[in-house]
């Protein structure tokens, strides 16, 4: 430390970023406002989105969001506000001193000690006049953590550093201006300085570290504190497995015991075609002792037309088939080309290309509505990243990104590949053809961009023509990085309740997967296999770790996000709803379709249906993943209580439940058929005792009898719930 006009001031703040030794810091100091004094605003939160850096600033004094617009920060502090913010001539009477001092109000508090090295620093700034700095100053270009990864205890801390990389070689510790952030409050929290604590819960962790638009992370493996002594040989059936296995014995985890055939039964219907098991295929599977049994059912579930049905209309969500924009007969047309898409096993990378790359008419390419939904160029690239590369770049359209490397040329890289999309009118109908060329320009910089994707240089110019296909090649190229990571993440998640990376559509360095080694292997699978979705399904579901039951062991009780058991996971609202018309055997009219549709045959997300709306369905205006809500409501247990609706299902003189009552006179007979219909699986004793004697009670109205105990199973987790 050295004392300057009256304040402790770091040497490191004084010349080392500037490349001046120690030695020169009696001589005046020179300043650059981007990697002085951005810094100091980020650290104290003065660009957030609370603060200053919200879209209207904060009573009357506006900063970009994160600092990632220097100039126009330095304009607002020197310039603006009759030059009242900052005072040369007397700095300590600065209003940026003052407020952030707390000499006079402040709305946002006292940020600032006084005898800071920060407060000195902007107290110097000002006194040296307001330097911005020159383009030829030194600036971060990366930044580091120490240290990277570590195996820590239940409670234990651990101090990160953080050391900037500077353009002229130098490497400065900047870990008191870092932004730290965990991706799981839950197993690790960090403070301001860099104090990463591990909580009691089992796993992995990254803390994020950011300075400057350069980001990095601390990667903590948290075992469970028991230790165990001989640690049982697992049976493998394929690669999932094994890494699965590997890493639950660095975390002292033992996987539960696999489930059992129903529960496997139950969950392969429900993941790969959502839809129930009837009580007959329930019986004939339960009864089949083949070895091989699970492995014909998945094939069986693959070749049913509702695989497509039921994919279809997941795909239908993320790819916007929207029938409000682009009318009936084009919606249709549309969600028609992903299901034929889906039935026909077609190749995930052809698929992907014939959306990017998509031209001509309507008519003949129906994947060139997305084009008519998503009709921006901006968001077209954004559009497109989330849904085939899980990388979201909006962010960066405004500002460098703040939690991942894209910079707002990289994201004018991606929109300058949609500016030509265009359509044309014609008699046979509008068709997609390239336009005239449109200059992409940098709002800050003023810069012309160029085409160019995530993580390329930008060419010195542009190329002719429509350079889609050249997009479309690199993003379903095997060597692609995102790619085929993206997809197996997403598929993977759907059949495990939960992504390697989560959520699947946010891929960032500082959000990385919690077993990479798995996600590497099973994106390689993937494209070795030539992108065959059908393969990934078999791989998936064939492992042990899928066939793993649901129910708890002594080990991985707080185990969350590492597979050692099969996690709850509430149906979609479309499954539900069928699951209740199917067990209840009455199907819902929908409006506009035809009697004896399903939910997940609706291709039309506006199809007006309070149930559906109340348990999820997504509305379709984004790519998000999370438009869809699983999370379970108060409302939702009332509706599954009291709806009239449900209760006119159950009661159904044509229903199934009225049917059986009149069909099956033995009690036990009619209570293994309920559970066959509504859980797939035979009762166990007790519970055939305590229904049974229900029913003899209420034989004198056996069929009211036999509806309270559909109503009973119908309302139950494991009714709900996907186990």
């Amino acid at each position: 430390m050295i004392k300057i006009a009256g304040y402790n001031l770091p040497l490191a703040m004084l010349g080392l970023i500037l490349g001046s030794s120690p030695a020169a810091a009696q001589s005046p100091q020179r300043f650059n406002f981007e990697n002085d004094i951005i810094p100091i605003l980020s650290k104290f939160g003065c660009n957030t989105s609370a603060c200053h850096g919200k879209a209207e600033g904060q009573n009357g004094f506006k900063l970009s969001v994160f600092g990632f617009d220097p100039a126009g920060d330095y304009a607002a502090l020197t310039q603006e506000g009759r030059g009242r913010r900052v005072t040369p001539a007397i700095p300590e009477r600065s209003l940026l001193l003052a407020k952030a001092s707390g000499r006079i109000p402040h709305g946002g508090g006292v940020r600032i000690d006084r005898t800071s090295g920060d407060y000195a620093t902007l107290h110097n700034w000002i006194a040296a006049g307001l330097q911005f700095g020159s383009p030829d100053d030194p600036h971060v270009i990366a930044i580091e953590v120490t240290p990277r990864e570590r195996e820590m205890e239940a409670g234990q801390t651990q101090k990160l550093s953080v050391t900037a990389e500077f353009s002229n070689g130098r490497r400065i510790d900047v870990t008191g201006h870092v932004k730290f952030q965990s991706n799981n409050e839950g197993l690790a929290s960090v403070d301001e300085g860099g104090l990463v604590t591990v909580g009691s819960v089992p796993g992995e962790v990254a803390v994020m570290a950011s300075y400057l638009g350069q980001v990095d992370t601390f990667r903590a493996v948290v075992p469970r504190s028991e230790r165990i002594e001989h640690y049982p040989v697992l049976p493998v059936n394929n690669f999932i497995d094994e890494l699965v296995y590997q890493r639950l014995r660095k975390l002292r985890i033992v996987p539960s015991e696999p489930a059992g055939d129903a529960d496997f039964l139950r969950r392969a219907f429900l993941d790969i075609i959502g839809t129930l098991p009837t009580a007959d295929e329930a019986r004939t599977f339960l009864t089949d002792e083949r070895a091989d049994r699970r492995v014909r059912l998945v094939e069986d579930l693959l070749k049913r037309p509702e695989f497509a049905d039921f994919w279809a209309l997941k795909w239908s969500d993320v790819l916007r088939v929207d029938r409000l924009v682009l009318g009936h007969k084009r919606a249709y047309a549309y969600y028609r080309w992903i299901r034929e898409s889906l039935a026909a096993n077609v190749p995930y990378d052809r698929f992907c290309r014939e959306i990017v790359a998509a031209e001509g008419p309507l008519s003949q390419s129906p994947a060139a509505n997305f084009y008519k939904v998503v009709a921006k160029p901006g968001e077209m690239a954004g559009a497109l990243s989330q849904v085939f590369l899980g990388i979201r770049i909006e962010c960066a359209q405004c500002h460098h990104h703040p939690f991942d490397r894209w910079s707002q040329t990289d994201y004018f890289g991606m929109q300058a590949f949609f500016t030509k999309v265009s359509f044309k009118g014609a008699p046979g109908g509008e068709s997609l053809v390239p336009g005239p060329p449109a200059a992409t320009v940098h709002p800050r910089t003023g810069e012309t961009i160029f085409a160019h994707t995530l993580g390329a240089p930008m060419p010195k110019s542009a190329e002719a023509g429509d350079r889609r296909r050249e997009l479309a090649a690199w993003m379903t190229s095997p060597d692609n990085p995102w790619f085929a990571r993206n997809f197996a993440n997403r598929v993977w998640a759907h059949f495990m309740g939960r992504g390697l990376v989560e959520p699947v559509d946010d891929v960032r360095l500082t959000n990385p997967p919690t077993n990479p080694e798995l996600l590497d292997a099973l994106a390689r699978h993937f494209a070795e296999s030539k992108f065959d979705f059908h393969d990934l399904i078999r791989t998936i579901t064939q492992s042990r770790v899928y066939q793993t039951s649901s129910a708890p062991n002594a080990t991985n009780g707080r185990d969350d996000q590492n597979y050692s058991r099969a996690r709850l996971r509430s149906l979609e609202a479309e499954v539900l709803l069928d699951a209740i018309c199917q067990t209840t055997g009455v199907p819902e009219k929908f409006k506009g379709t035809p009697a004896g549709s399903r939910a997940i045959q609706l291709w039309d997300s506006q199809t007006a249906h309070y149930f559906l709306k109340l348990f999820g369905r997504p509305t379709r205006t984004t790519a998000c993943e999370c438009e869809r809500t699983r999370e379970p409501s108060v409302a939702q247990v009332l509706n599954r209580m009291n709806s009239p609706e449900l209760h006119e299902k159950l009661s159904h003189a044509g229903g199934r439940i009225a049917r059986l009552a009149a069909g099956l006179e033995d009690d036990g007979a009619l209570v293994d058929e309920l559970y066959l219909t509504f859980y797939s699986r035979f009762p166990s004793p007790p519970e055939r005792q305590t229904v049974t004697d229900y029913l003899k009670i209420r034989s004198s109205d056996r069929r009211t009898a036999a509806e309270d105990v559909a109503w009973s199973l119908l309302n139950t987790a494991e009714f709900v719930f996907n186990h």
